[in-house]
């Protein structure tokens, strides 16, 4: 059975084998077993070493009816679940307090799936994930630097992140037109802050949106800027540390 990737689904399929090894060993080893999502498994090529990791509940989440076709066909039901269902819409709470995340994440949609473990972070404790090279940079990089951006401070806010590795386009059918690489998300201590996470997207996006403007200019939508948070003023918002943009939204947060 062949199963052509399909481009309305952003689907490019991993063919080289040792890479997927190396990016299932990327995910840490844990003493007991707790259950792994794999997002869009496609053929299975990281799935094929997925399911040798004795620590992996392995439930599977492909929206491709080609894709389950093939899964079913070609792996024993009794080697994982498998859930034909978009992620993005899909119901977390039945997988527990606890899971974690692998997948070679469609472009398209990447962005997405981290805002929607951002939301799931209770849970989520633990994220491997392959996408566009320039989204890895942008989210594991830190203050200062150009790709620090919206999705660096938002999921910095509560992952340790590190990037891992870089994957050349050859190694994929059909090759995408840029390269992509794998990062890894942990679960940091942080559990709550002061205030919703509403308002802090909307604080992060606004302090972005006009990232040459200094933080007086940029968060004029936001209203009148408290005057303990005059110590920012003049920065922008790439300059602020995560710490920095956590104390900031709440000098915002608390105005009277």
């Amino acid at each position: 059975m062949f199963v052509r990737p399909k481009k309305s689904l952003g689907q490019h399929f991993l063919t080289d084998k040792n890479i997927a090894l190396k990016i299932v060993n990327t995910l840490s080893a844990t003493p007991m077993p707790r259950k792994v999502l794999e997002i869009g498994p496609g053929t299975g090529v990281l799935t094929q070493y997925l399911v040798g990791r004795e620590d992996c509940d392995l439930h599977l989440i492909e929206i491709d009816r080609d894709s389950v076709a093939y899964l079913r066909a070609h792996y024993q039901p009794i080697d994982f679940v498998l859930i034909e269902a978009d992620f993005l819409e899909l119901d977390l709470q039945p997988f527990g307090e606890r899971f974690d995340i692998i997948g070679n994440f469609p472009y398209n949609i990447s962005s997405q799936i981290f805002f929607r473990v951002l939301h799931a972070r209770e849970q989520v404790q633990e994220l491997v994930g392959m996408i566009q090279h320039e989204v890895a940079l942008r989210i594991a990089s830190k203050e200062g630097s150009r790709q620090y951006g919206i999705l660096s401070v938002l999921l910095q806010t509560f992952y340790d992140i590190e990037y891992c590795f870089k994957v050349p386009p050859q190694v994929f059918n059909p090759p995408p037109k840029v390269d992509s690489a794998v990062i890894r998300l942990r679960r940091n201590e942080r559990k709550t802050l002061p205030f919703s996470d509403k308002f802090f997207i909307t604080f992060v996006k606004t302090a972005f949106n006009q990232r040459r403007k200094t933080l007086r200019n940029a968060l004029k939508p936001l209203g009148i800027m408290p005057e303990e948070a005059e110590k920012y003023a003049s920065k922008r918002a790439e300059q602020l540390s995560i710490e920095a943009f956590i104390e900031m939204a709440t000098m915002f947060a608390n105005r009277e």
